[in-house]
């Protein structure tokens, strides 16, 4: 497991350096370092009211999500993530934005300790379950930093969008329902997604494909209470060659295209 662990730092410590970089506009800087956000639309609606919640961003990347919370209403925000630079990088946003945040630097399964204190909300989204090789220890995680009563929030690509590849202009399905924790989908890619030209070095990286009832049942099993379970046709990035724009920054499959979840969402609650 350390192989794919330090694979996939590397891969992170770099992406988050070109990311922190942007110029394509997907990371919507400029819009958070004057105070804005950079949520979607779909995340947006369906958060909830935040105002005077501690709430904590795990895999939070290079912090823009993290601060855009704050910039939303929140009493405070912590973002977690496992790579240094893109740590480093959000602090340097915060500075920048004058924006009051706590970054942490751990694994996401360290995080209670790492954390050290207890949170209103947990944030995740967008691309984040597929690095995990362990979904239920996820979901302990998730209850572990939340209060009693504190509510999860999760938007995620849609683990069946993740089985499909398009070739020759049609989906085929290309990988199993779900990736053994020992056996991860193995990729090399060239650039990272958000269409900037600058190469990656570090190539390979390692994923698992998780189904919606592995992290439904990891988190009932973790003493939470699922409070939705939504699926949509939209996602916020190319997933496919052809995807069509149909909101900001929000992307579906085109026209006689067949119909496929590509992203879901969960809403679940601490019990005790």
């Amino acid at each position: 497991m350390e192989t794919y662990y330090s694979a996939n730092l590397a891969n992170w410590n770099e992406r988050a350096t070109l990311h922190a970089t942007d110029t394509t506009g997907s990371y919507r800087i400029a819009a958070v370092l004057s105070g804005g956000s950079s949520l979607h639309a779909l995340e947006t609606s369906e958060v909830g009211d935040i105002s005077g919640k501690d709430v904590v961003h795990l895999q939070c990347h290079i912090g823009l999500d993290t601060l855009s919370l704050k910039h939303l209403g929140a009493a405070s925000v912590t973002g977690l993530d496992f790579s240094h630079e893109a740590i480093s990088a959000a602090r340097d946003f915060a500075g920048r934005a004058g924006t009051e945040a706590r970054f942490v630097q751990a694994s996401l399964y360290d995080a209670p300790a790492a954390l050290g204190q207890a949170y209103d909300l947990v944030f995740v989204t967008w691309g984040a379950l597929n690095w995990l090789p362990d979904i239920r220890a996820w979901a302990k995680v998730v209850a572990a930093v939340l209060r009693p009563g504190g509510r999860l929030y999760l938007l995620e690509g849609h683990p069946q969008m993740n089985q499909y590849e398009m070739r020759d202009g049609r989906l085929e399905l290309a990988y199993d329902w779900r990736t053994p924790e020992a056996d991860p989908l193995v990729f090399d890619e060239t650039q990272t997604y958000t269409g900037d030209e600058r190469p990656l070095v570090n190539t390979r990286n390692y994923e698992w494909i998780h189904p919606v009832s592995d992290v439904v049942g990891g988190l009932i099993g973790a003493g939470m209470r699922i409070d939705f379970l939504r699926e949509h046709e939209i996602v916020v990035w190319h997933a496919f060659p052809g995807m069509v724009e149909v909101g900001e920054d929000q992307f579906a499959l085109p026209e006689g295209s067949p119909r496929i979840p590509l992203s879901y969402s969960i809403g679940a609650t601490r019990l005790d």
